[in-house]
């Protein structure tokens, strides 16, 4: 372990990780909130355009990734808000066209082919530079003062948009911030896990968190703990294993789901019988529900 701090590459790394860890089950929160969970994937679609056009016009791939795939969250909230019985093929075409631009656009860049492609859809931790560093530590910063500063606005529009807008919420600017913060975060997150499997760190924890907590808090402060956990362990397993860390990262947040999952049934079913047979217990649990995830005024 003292060796592999020892490397100038491997404290990025870990940095990276770090951060990434913590920013993207922050947002991913909301998106499984609003039965969105592949829009990570979608944006990370885009972004390669984004990639691509820093190759061609010799800028940083990360800050062109940001501002094309920021882009391509905010139509893809207007298709959802305007497109209707033809949505989803609107944002398929939007996807696809997304990837298929990345690709023409990398070929045509004089110091870009699609090897350096790969190290974005894949990620390539080990190669993340100072400059990186800066930009991810920059975006999440922003990422984390979104996600945790309006995280009761974000969470009664994500459970209740009528709700929200009732109370005087501005329903449609907080789902451009959300759509928007989420592109961050997958730019954020794509030197690390890459971009074809970013949404899996954006939305795992959080699930896994889900089988152990009942609050909303309790279930962001879990889910965030679990992305730190996958990320420096995925990471630290790809220098010892010498194996790709993006997938080391989303093979060993499976596990953990499926750890915390096996744990947290028997939990689940003694809770349920306490729930059937009434008593002082059954009260409890019928009062914890109250502070769940289904009661946006309580976060």
């Amino acid at each position: 372990m003292t060796e592999m701090l020892g490397f100038a590459f491997m404290q990025r790394a870990l940095l990276a990780a770090l951060l990434v860890g913590i920013a993207a089950p922050a947002v991913g929160i909301y998106l499984v909130q609003r039965r969105q969970a592949i829009m990570g994937d979608g944006i990370g679609h885009v972004a390669l355009t984004g990639v691509a056009l820093g190759f061609l016009l010799s800028t940083n791939p990360v800050w062109m990734a940001v501002l094309v795939s920021s882009l391509g969250a905010i139509a893809m909230e207007l298709i959802r808000w305007y497109g209707k019985a033809r949505g989803d093929i609107a944002l398929s075409m939007l996807f696809y066209g997304g990837m298929a631009g990345g690709v023409m656009i990398i070929n045509l860049s004089p110091n870009g082919s699609n090897a350096n492609l790969t190290t974005y859809l894949f990620g390539s931790i080990t190669t993340v530079s100072q400059s990186d560093i800066v930009a991810i530590v920059c975006l999440s910063v922003f990422v984390l003062a979104v996600s945790l500063g309006l995280r009761r606005q974000l969470f009664a529009v994500c459970q209740d948009e009528e709700f929200a807008r009732v109370t005087g919420l501005p329903v449609r600017l907080l789902n451009l911030l959300l759509a928007v913060t989420a592109a961050v975060t997958v730019t954020v997150a794509m030197r690390v896990v890459g971009l074809l499997l970013v949404s899996a760190l954006m939305v795992i924890p959080v699930a896994a968190a889900q089988q152990a907590t009942r609050g909303f808090a309790a279930t962001l402060a879990l889910s965030v703990v679990f992305g730190v956990i996958v990320t420096l362990s995925g990471t630290t397993t790809s220098y010892f294993a010498d194996v790709p860390p993006g997938a080391s990262i989303v093979v060993l947040a499976i596990g953990l789901f499926i750890l915390t999952t096996a744990l947290a049934a028997p939990l689940a079913r003694r809770r349920a019988k306490a729930v059937a047979g009434g008593g002082r217990e059954g009260t409890l649990v019928a009062e914890g529900d109250e502070a769940g995830m289904d009661r946006p005024t309580r976060v």
